[in-house]
């Protein structure tokens, strides 16, 4: 697969509907028509009339025009930002194809198109003073007389009020702006049912390993045999892979997760565990954002005159107080969810496992997820049988639910080791 949509893995469904409608979006803006008003509404149709060839694959209903409004939903690690930043290249490529080399095509991907704006919450939640800047930013016509382009990822972290401004956005949209969603799924607690009925669902899959590994091996230069391996351990999830077919560190904090259950030896040794996961998860977290928070910092001290001489410099930094004060708080929510987000992924890897133990107790013919700790999942069938792999493994997802319900991950975590150790 070439042009924009080659990192995108294993979703040539999506990558057609997307292709067709990219079309659809270049033929609109050949074709001399004025769009009305009141919105999008005979969008499709107006893609239809107006789009000459669409291929022979390209269907004949006309949902497969362009629209205003589009949702990309999927498991983590199918490629929903991948989708949606590449189909944002393809609507503003010079030839309407998504060619990967052109200007537009090139600064979109690259992140610094002056129509393209991307939404990536930093904290836990999208609050609705940022929709409402975004939204009115949005509304202004593009700059290269193409498309006004928003991406949201993770949309399912919109509060409630921002919900409401995005809507009305999407009610009422400008002529040439389209919204880009970011979601697990549809379901109102990722999306609202209102926000779901006026946009497009694509929907991806979880890329089969296979696919994966050939992608490492094709664009990272990965060998063959540690791309296959990092593809199955990472359950199909690109990113992950790739970090751990290049990172030691990550491999490392994979092997003390895999090693949690031979650990659980007694209640003692169950809450050890509990604090040892969510120590390592804390401390990958910090290193994550430290570089960011100490660069956003300085800069914001900077920009206050910080290291300025005179009375008006002094005078600024005295007023400083709030900004800082507001700056900390951005960063102590975007450490939580980066400490979640860690947490989540050794979560994922042990859930791995107990579904590793489930398949060798019923002796499925099915390729293990953890091929290095298949021998430890089969002793562990043994000694638990299917049942009690089951009901491991569903402690583990319950652990997830609770951490995703804001309850504390310490104590959400120390009650999955206990139900792991009792079995």
């Amino acid at each position: 697969m070439t042009g924009v949509f080659g990192d995108l893995v294993g979703q040539d469904e999506a990558v057609a509907m997307l292709r067709r409608a990219a079309a659809s979006a270049a033929a609109l803006l050949r074709a001399p028509v004025t769009v009305p008003a009141g919105g999008y509404d005979d969008l499709d149709a107006l893609a239809e009339e107006h789009d000459g060839d669409p291929g022979p694959a390209a269907p004949a209903d006309p949902g497969a025009g362009m629209t205003h409004a589009w949702i990309f939903t999927g498991p983590p690690g199918s490629g929903r930002s991948v989708a949606a930043r590449a189909f944002a290249a393809a609507l503003e490529c010079v030839h309407g194809t998504g060619c990967g080399s052109c200007p537009g095509c090139h600064t979109t991907l690259t992140g610094t198109h002056a129509d393209v704006r991307l939404v990536v919450p930093e904290g836990l939640s999208i609050g609705v003073n940022e929709m409402r800047a975004l939204v009115l930013r949005a509304a202004s016509a593009p700059s290269g007389g193409r498309w006004q382009i928003v991406i949201i990822e993770d949309a399912d972290r919109l509060t409630e009020a921002a919900g409401n401004a995005l809507l009305k956005a999407i009610e009422e949209p400008p002529p040439r702006t389209v919204f880009l969603l970011c979601a697990p799924s549809t379901h109102p607690d990722d999306v609202s049912v209102t926000i779901r009925s006026r946009c497009r669902v694509v929907p991806l899959r979880q890329p089969p390993p296979a696919a994966v590994a050939e992608v490492l091996v094709r664009r990272d230069g990965i060998a063959p045999d540690v791309a296959e391996w990092a593809a199955a351990a990472a359950q199909g999830h690109v990113g992950r892979a790739r970090r751990l077919a290049r990172d030691p560190e990550a491999r490392q904090r994979r092997d003390a997760v895999l090693a949690v259950p031979r650990r659980l030896t007694g209640v003692g040794a169950a809450f050890d565990a509990a604090s040892a996961l969510i120590e390592a998860a804390e401390a990958e977290a910090a290193a994550s954002v430290a570089e960011i928070d100490e660069a956003e910092r300085t800069a914001l001290q900077t920009a206050l005159g910080a290291g300025g001489t005179g009375r008006g410099a002094a005078g600024a930094m005295r007023g400083a107080a709030g900004q800082l004060k507001d700056l900390e708080k951005r960063q102590k929510s975007r450490a939580t969810r980066a400490q979640r987000d860690a947490l989540d992924r050794a979560l994922v890897d042990l859930a791995g496992f107990y579904r590793d133990a489930i398949v060798m107790a019923l002796r499925a013919p099915v390729a293990p997820v953890h091929t290095d700790t298949a021998s430890l999942a089969g002793a562990g069938a043994q000694k638990w049988d299917a049942e009690g792999s089951l009901r491991r493994l569903e402690a583990v997802l319950e652990c997830r639910a609770a951490i995703e319900a804001n309850v504390k991950p310490r104590i959400a975590v120390e009650a999955m080791m206990l139900a792991l150790w009792r079995g």
